[in-house]
This record gives structure tokens, C-alpha cells and sequence, in this order.
């Protein structure tokens, strides 16, 4: 179908504030850029929330964020959890951009979400953002008493980028005899590094928002001299895709992402994981952040809502 007039609305308004992603950028001009375009939404009150640092795995401070949804604590049972990584493409984004994202979401499910400031590309490429995550969500696990959750009831979500690392910890949990990962929660992600090889990236190289070249340029900031087969950074070349956690993977008909993250849903599902994988047709890469202006991003945040309920109910 053609692009949705809600999301043609939303781009326009978009470019009409300026706001714009280009491979001429330098690092620290598109940060500066997206937190400035990002920082106009207003976050939605949840019942608490907290920033903690803790040691990372190569003895940096690691920050993270914790949403506790009202009524936290008021029961009997303890809320499962969900361990977030925003997106980016490794080099852009942070807690503060995606925190009205993540605050809806607390509410929609009732859960509690811990939002983790992985390093960032190119000063700390591949794989550091990885073992931050993995890192956090290992943390999240063994301190879930002090943060009043279940760590029975654990997903990894993301956006992008973010859902390129959620998959990926998901795949190092089950390697590395981790934390059991109850669910994983996969927006338009990222999974694999070769810009050749799918067709979407072909078909929407020019965008809408995301293109193509700015791929590119977020591949060669974070990969560094690194193999861009490793699984690690792109989970479709994994030797094995059993035994990782069932999921949700959102797709965007208009996202030079959407043939991989499909194609890696098909993987899991080959594998024998419990995946669903729904395409929202009309929609762009970053739509699902948007809910409060499209349709079909409060439907998919909806569905996701009620999937992560029902895995960690």
C-alpha cells in the first residue's frame, strides 16, 4: 500500500522542524541533532523511577534507568521485567530519546522496564555495546529481589539497533549459560550488516527517514575491523536458532530493515521459536514511537503491550 497519509503527516512535520538524518554528519552533530528533535514529547507519568550506575564489563560506568509502573509493589506478586536497549544504529540515541517510548509502554503493560546507556560507536565499537547489554540484563537478574521484580519473568526488547542487541543477548543468554530470557521483544531490527543482500534495503534506499546510505555509515562506525558475519553483531548468520526465547518482531512496510528482521523471524521460526512477525503496512522505520499520531503505531504498541503481558503473566 502507499505510505500512510498519518505517517506522510508525521514526516512532513518532521522535516518542517528541521529534522533530518545524513551520512555528511560527524557523530557528535546527528546526537546533538536527534536529542534536540526528540526532546519536544512529553513523557507520561509512571509510578517511579530511578537511574542507577553500574559497573560494566570493561570496568566503565554503565547507567541505567528504571520505570516502575503505578501500583508496583501493592500486590502479592512481583512484576516481571523487561530490559531495554534503545535505538540508533549504535551511534545516536540514548535513554532521554526513547524515554516517552519506554514510559508508555510501563504503562500499557503493567511491567517494570530498566533502559540501559550501552557505549556508543565509534568510540566504543562492536562489540561493546553487546557485553553492556548482556551485562545489564545479567545485573537486572541477579539484583531482581532489590528492584522488586520476578526474574522468572524477564524479557529483552528493543528499537532498531536496540532490537538488534535485545536478539543479540538473547542469543549470548543461551550461549553463555545467562539469565533465562523469558521473551524477546524485536522492533524493526537490525540483523545483519550487508546492505547488498536484501531486497528492502534496495527498495526503500531513499527512506522515507532512514536510507540506505545512513546505514551505511552507522555498519561502518560500529563494526570497526570486526567480522560483519559474527552473529553477534548479525544473529542471521548464527550456526544455530534453537533454544533462544519466543518473541514479537514489528516490521515497517517502508524500512530498508524489514526484509532482514522478517527474515530473521523465519529463522526462529524454523527453529522451533514461538515468533510472531507483523508488518505494519504504510509505515516507515521509527514509526512505533509515534502513538499518539498514527493509528498504527498505537496498534503495534497495543500488540506488543499484550504480548509482553501474556509472556510474562
Amino acid at each position: 500500500m502507499p505510505l500512510h497519509p498519518q505517517a506522510t503527516a508525521v514526516l512532513k512535520r518532521m522535516e518542517e522542524d528541521g529534522f533530518r538524518l545524513s551520512p555528511e554528519m560527524t557523530p557528535t552533530e546527528m546526537r546533538g541533532h536527534t536529542i534536540q528533535s526528540q526532546q519536544e514529547a512529553g513523557p507520561a507519568e509512571v509510578g517511579r523511577v530511578a537511574d542507577r550506575i553500574i559497573r560494566g564489563p570493561d570496568g566503565n560506568d554503565l547507567p541505567l534507568r528504571i520505570f516502575w509502573p503505578h501500583g508496583a509493589g501493592d500486590g502479592d506478586r512481583l512484576p516481571g521485567v523487561v530490559v531495554y536497549f534503545h535505538g540508533g544504529g549504535w551511534v545516536i540515541g540514548s535513554i532521554e530519546t526513547h524515554e516517552p517510548q519506554v514510559r508508555s509502554m510501563v504503562n500499557r503493560t503493567g511491567l517494570v522496564y530498566v533502559s540501559v546507556e550501552y557505549r556508543l560507536a565509534p568510540e566504543d565499537p562492536f562489540p561493546a555495546a553487546v557485553e553492556d547489554c548482556y551485562e545489564a540484563t545479567c545485573w537486572v537478574a541477579a539484583n531482581a529481589a532489590e528492584l522488586g521484580v520476578d526474574p522468572a519473568r524477564l524479557a529483552v526488547a528493543g528499537d532498531s539497533a536496540g532490537g538488534n542487541l535485545a536478539a543479540v543477548t538473547a542469543m549470548a543468554a543461551r550461549d553463555r549459560g545467562g539469565p533465562p530470557i523469558a521473551f524477546q521483544f524485536l522492533v524493526y531490527p537490525c540483523c545483519d550488516m550487508d546492505p547488498d543482500a536484501w531486497w528492502s534495503m534496495a527498495a526503500n534506499a531513499d527512506g522515507p527517514l532512514l536510507t540506505r546510505a545512513i546505514m551505511v555509515w552507522f555498519y561502518d562506525h560500529y563494526t570497526g575491523d570486526a567480522d560483519r558475519t559474527d552473529p553477534y553483531m548479525s544473529p542471521v548468520h548464527a550456526a544455530s536458532h534453537a533454544d533462544l526465547p519466543p518473541g514479537l518482531i514489528i516490521t515497517a512496510e517502508y524500512d530498508v530493515l524489514c526484509d532482514e528482521a522478517e527474515a530473521y523471524a523465519a529463522q526462529l521460526a524454523a527453529a522451533g521459536c514461538d515468533v510472531t512477525c507483523s508488518r505494519y503496512d504504510g509505515m516507515f522505520h521509527g514509526f512505533f514511537g509515534f502513538d499518539s499520531d498514527m493509528d498504527a503505531a498505537e496498534a503495534a504498541q497495543q500488540e506488543a503491550a499484550a504480548a509482553l503481558r501474556a509472556a510474562l503473566a
